[in-house]
């Protein structure tokens, strides 16, 4: 069995030290064993942990959502409907963000689109920027997404 790290291990899941300690610090992963230096030290199975993690902070599940599917994936004979909803849940918040993309590319490219190259006193970007109700969609704040906070 091999015995990681925490360097070590945030040098193969491609992350920083700070987002292993803050998933340990919230209980999303157990403490790991210490050496008598009191150095983390992490096996194999926590690796494959991380790395399930990982992958669903990718795939955009909130951290809520990876601590139920962690709790799910650790009674294999349980029906699987849990899980299945939380990937649909996370499926319908994707689409939705891609909607709302799309209505936001649609209204840059029309507002570059405008743009004759004249003076910045009648720049249609500055238009619009100032005054929202020259947009063809209403996309205020509704692209605040809580999971979009970057692991540390």
């Amino acid at each position: 069995m091999h015995r990681y790290s925490i360097g070590q291990l945030a040098k193969r899941l491609n992350c920083a030290v700070q987002t292993l300690r803050y998933y340990e610090s919230i209980g999303l992963v157990a403490e790991p064993q210490r050496t008598e230096g009191n150095q983390r030290r992490y096996t194999d199975s926590d690796l494959n942990q991380l790395r399930f993690i990982r992958h669903a902070r990718e795939l955009g599940f909130s951290l809520d959502a990876i601590k139920a599917l962690l709790r799910l994936s650790r009674h294999g004979d349980d029906p699987c409907d849990e899980a299945n909803s939380i990937a649909a849940e996370q499926l319908d918040a994707v689409r939705s963000r891609i909607n709302r993309l799309q209505a936001l590319e649609a209204e840059l490219a029309r507002m570059v689109g405008v743009c004759e190259g004249g003076k910045v006193a009648h720049c249609r970007v500055i238009d619009v920027l100032e005054n929202h109700a020259l947009c063809l969609h209403d996309h205020g704040h509704e692209l605040a997404d809580p999971n979009d906070i970057a692991d540390t």
